[in-house]
């Protein structure tokens, strides 16, 4: 059946809209570049989300006594509770036939009350001493221990070992660091799976900004035109003579070192590309038959922008917002870098910068955090080839 025009819909069958975003991911698929990407981002996700249970100084479960208890659910944060509730939603959303704006609200959701559920009832304690474990184990006081595959937290600066520093991978055949350890004598490996959720968190989180900014502007510059349209490119010029890497710089220097600054700046700084894109593809949809019917039908604004124009004019923006990701990951390591990122917390380009400060080269600090940082923004790439190479009807190239 379909739906009357008075219900202030104008009907689409679900068959060509479901048919339509799986033949696009089948060619997206059927390309090598994508699913080596897809995998990599996948792996990242998977890391970043598990991280506490992957790279810990506090044991998974321990038996003292006959008592089963778990110091890594114990140090639990709200960050920790909100990303696993995220993606406990998204594996449960990817199975449900419904629209991707539907899923998307799901997923943003259980991400906001896994937050907001972390803070209020989770507790983890002020002060947090890494060796206690270690000590209580090597003293005998367990009956059982599990501890994590990479058994140091990303702060755990192994005071209890004496002098520490930099090392290179194996070299202390006692106590092995796989990737070794950084100028602190913390693990490396354990920093780096912890700089996963940096690396994601920026690059999501400032491209969703960007992202909002730009598809309600360029979407009201292209529908308008005229006078709306001339006002908006010139905002959209002004922004894009902002230099984004001085202005973090800038902030930084003025309000200190800050994550969700940074993705504030970089959202804020970056949504003109997208708005020039939707710009572009609304002024030819604006004329098609199926917006004409629309106006004439009476439907609300906010309808024909979003709900009938913006999925007909998606392709270019899915392809910009891989791009997107791959250069604000790259804004925050460079920031890093240049030792301007954050202070404590694990950051790739963080490491990075440890590589050059000493009087040698520690070439370890050079090539784990980096190749990270390169396949991470080459993954990205790879995958916005492909996404362009299945959206662009003028395009018939098999990776």
């Amino acid at each position: 059946m379909t739906e009357p025009a008075s219900s202030g819909r104008i009907p689409t069958p679900p068959s060509a809209r479901r048919g339509y975003a799986a033949q696009v991911a089948r060619e997206v698929l059927a390309r090598w570049g994508a699913r080596v990407g897809l995998a990599w981002i996948g792996l990242l996700v998977l890391v970043g989300v598990f991280a506490p249970f992957l790279a810990s100084s506090h044991p998974l479960l321990l038996v003292q006594e006959g008592r089963l208890s778990s110091p890594a659910l114990a140090h639990l944060g709200a960050a920790d509770l909100a990303l696993l509730a995220g993606f406990a939603a998204a594996v449960v959303v990817a199975f449900a036939r419904q629209p991707w704006s539907r899923r998307l609200a799901v997923v943003l959701a259980a991400l906001l009350l896994g937050g907001g559920g972390g803070a209020l009832f989770l507790s983890p304690p002020d002060l947090v001493i890494h060796a206690q474990y270690r000590e209580a184990e090597a003293r005998g006081a367990y009956d059982w221990v599990l501890r994590a595959p990479v058994p140091y937290s990303p702060k755990d600066y192994l005071r209890d070992r004496g002098d520490t520093g930099l090392q290179p991978p194996l070299a202390d055949p006692a106590h092995p660091h796989w990737l070794g350890t950084d100028e602190n004598g913390a693990d490396v490996l354990s920093r780096m799976i912890h700089a996963t959720r940096i690396a994601l968190g920026i690059g999501f989180v400032a491209t969703g900004i960007a992202l909002a900014i730009g598809v309600v502007v360029g979407g009201l510059m292209g529908y308008f035109s005229g006078v709306v349209d001339m006002i908006g490119m010139r905002i959209v010029e002004i922004f894009e003579a902002i230099p984004t890497l001085f202005l973090l710089l800038t902030f930084v220097a003025f309000f200190g070192r800050n994550l969700y600054m940074m993705m504030v700046i970089i959202g804020l700084t970056s949504w003109s590309g997208y708005a020039r894109y939707v710009r572009a593809e609304f002024l030819k949809l604006r004329q098609q038959d199926y917006v004409q019917a629309a106006v004439a039908c009476g439907l609300p604004l906010r309808s024909i922008l979003f709900r009938h124009m913006l999925p007909n004019g998606v392709a270019p923006i899915l392809v910009a917002a891989s791009f997107g990701v791959a250069s604000a990951i790259l804004a925050e390591a460079t920031l890093s870098f240049l030792g301007l990122g954050l202070v404590d917390d694990p950051s790739w380009g963080q490491m990075l910068n440890q590589a050059v400060q000493s009087s040698t080269f520690n070439w370890w600090m050079a090539l784990f955090p980096g190749g990270a940082i390169f396949l991470t923004v080459f993954a990205y790439n790879l995958v916005g080839e492909s996404l362009r190479d299945a959206l662009d009807p003028y395009l018939d190239r098999k990776a």
